[in-house]
């Protein structure tokens, strides 16, 4: 037994003791219960609170509010005959209470039993006339049952309260369709538009009507008089392109549809939605793309009030596969109306990238920290723009900056890439500590990222430090890519270091193997570990090879690099730096 239901019989009997050992009335014995159930429900107590509305209903089974309660409980339980039954004797006992009532109607339509919840709804429409919101749900309740001429009742019970409106007209026009009775439904439509003679779209609506009905002439000579007065109508421009498609004639369909399209007062869901559907036409009929450009161009050629347009042009641009460029303009578009666009921006980074415009690639992503500051691909793709300038600063700034939005939902390829471009940076800027910090965190986010583990082994193995973890690091990579050179050559340069020179010679054969134009660092490795294997001879053919494709340009390290290996092949012997 839970401790809460011992504290229920430790009330119950406490107060039954107590109440049984004065003479007190019934009334007073429920209101006593009735209040500490109420005091234990808004304690949390649900179990002892349950309990004592029960004890309620025994004492007095004419007090309609325990019972309302229990039905909660009963609800909860998932308990729905009993939570019903309490309800509905709730109601019953006191039928004046509206909460009663429309927990009861609500409780009938969640199990659909709608012409239940239609009489309950019907009695509390009636004690409180002002209830517009319980006509509504009755006229809801009414379509669902198919009861049009109780649902067109309801509307004019409505129409007495809040007046004539096109909406309400609109309705029980539609019932009256639904009853076969053309002759009311154009009428109440006609009602409406004579009411507001001034109002095209009221009598775009009762032309609608007569079109539904049958009634095409008079509906086509309306819809012509409309445009006349107003060229721009959206309602009846949209309508008649309606009328036209089902007809079938594709000359006066391709012209309303262009009218449509170009007409100031259509809105850009409309716009789209013909496009796709003249698009969807396009393929069907070949794919030429010629009139669906040309619309677009006609509407992007019109301000723009978002870039919905513009959006779906690019990508019917991508599916036809036109030049980068092309689809770039139309983008450019798209920010100019909406500069938070990520995925447009995204889009030109893309382009940019292609064509190896950095200073493009920057100045996109500088824009998108503005807007999108917290899309972490703009700060990746501006810190490797300025990485491939050799701007190692602003690469490490920018990297730091997009670090600062990585969360638990970040893409985990990306943060890898991040940490990792860090850590080259770093060690290039002679920061080893914080270097190898970033690779470690590269590698908590993606422990296969094939590059970083290179370069953290290859860059260890030149301090001599961690030689073994900077051997395993370099295995893995060359398991995963037994043809890369790169990979190849740092696993032989690590285990020369650690002077398994037989087992390096097999390596760097390999590495020569898979690398048909060796660069100069690869043949010097080469001959270090050919010298060190007992091939002498060898070794000097390596660092002659790595000299004649050493740079000559005075840049920091290559004279250097270029006097060692002169000293080596002069005294033909390995010299350790």
């Amino acid at each position: 037994m839970s401790r809460r239901h011992i504290l229920t019989l430790v009330i119950t009997g406490w107060a039954m003791t107590s109440l049984a050992q004065s003479e007190v009335s019934p009334s007073r014995r429920y209101d006593a219960f009735f209040l500490e159930a109420v005091c234990e429900r808004a304690k949390g107590n649900d179990d002892a609170a349950f309990d004592l509305l029960r004890r309620c209903v025994e004492i007095d089974s004419t007090k309609s509010e325990a019972y309302y309660y229990i039905a909660h409980y009963y609800a909860m339980l998932k308990q729905r005959e009993k939570a019903m039954a309490y309800i509905e004797k709730a109601a019953s006992l006191e039928p004046s209470n509206s909460t009663y009532q429309e927990t009861l109607a609500n409780a009938y339509i969640n199990i659909r039993e709608y012409d239940k919840a239609a009489m309950v709804l019907e009695r509390l429409y009636d004690e409180h006339h002002d209830r517009d919101d319980v006509l509504g749900v009755l006229i809801q309740l009414y379509e669902e049952q198919h009861d049009y001429e109780s649902a067109i009742k309801t509307l004019t019970r409505l129409e007495t309260l809040e007046g004539k409106s096109e909406r309400l007209s609109y309705a029980k026009s539609n019932f009256y369709t639904q009853l076969g009775d053309k002759k009311a439904a154009i009428a109440e439509m006609k009602t409406l538009a004579d009411q507001y003679p001034n109002d095209q779209n009221y009598r775009g609506l009762y032309a609608n009507t007569l079109l539904v009905n049958g009634q095409k002439k008079q509906a086509l000579e309306i819809y012509d008089d409309i445009l006349r007065i107003e060229p721009d109508n959206r309602n009846a421009l949209m309508a008649l392109l309606s009328y036209e498609k089902e007809e079938g004639d594709p000359a006066k369909v391709d012209a309303l549809t262009e009218r449509v399209l170009l007409c100031k007062n259509i809105t850009s869901q409309d716009r789209v939605l013909l496009m796709r559907q003249e698009i969807g036409q396009s393929e069907q009929e070949g794919g030429d793309s010629t009139r669906v450009l040309s619309l677009f161009r006609r509407m992007l050629e019109q301000p723009q009030m978002d870039a919905d347009v513009a959006i779906l042009c690019a990508t019917y641009m991508n599916l036809k596969k036109m030049p980068n460029d092309t689809i770039s303009g139309v983008l450019e578009q798209v920010l100019k109306v909406a500069p938070d666009n990520a995925a447009a921006r995204l889009q030109l980074v893309s382009y940019a990238w292609q064509a190896e415009d950095m200073p493009r690639i920057i100045t996109l992503c500088q824009d998108a920290r503005q807007y999108n500051p917290d899309e972490m691909a703009f700060y990746y793709y501006q810190g490797i723009a300025y990485y491939k300038q050799e701007k190692l600063d602003e690469a490490l700034n920018a990297f730091q900056n997009g670090i600062s939005v990585i969360d638990e939902q970040s893409d985990p390829d990306i943060v890898s890439d991040f940490y990792a471009v860090m850590g080259d940076i770093l060690h290039q800027k002679g920061f080893d500590k914080e270097a190898y910090a970033a690779y470690d965190s590269c590698l908590q986010w993606k422990d296969d990222n094939y590059g970083c583990l290179n370069n953290y082994a290859y860059y260890l193995s030149e301090q001599e430090q961690q030689l073994e973890k900077a051997e395993q690091m370099s295995y893995r990579t060359i398991k995963a890519e037994p043809k890369n050179a790169t990979y190849l050559d740092t696993y032989a340069w690590i285990l020369f270091k650690q002077e398994r020179y037989a087992e390096a010679k097999i390596y760097i054969d390999q590495t020569l193997q898979c690398d048909s134009d060796s660069s100069a660092v690869l043949l010097e490795h080469a001959g270090d570990i050919y010298y060190h294997a007992g091939n002498r001879d060898q070794a000097l053919l390596y660092w002659q090879e790595a000299l004649s494709k050493a740079s000559p340009k005075p840049e920091p390290g290559n004279e250097d690099r270029r006097k060692i290996l002169t000293r080596k092949i002069k005294l033909k012997k390995y010299l350790k730096e």
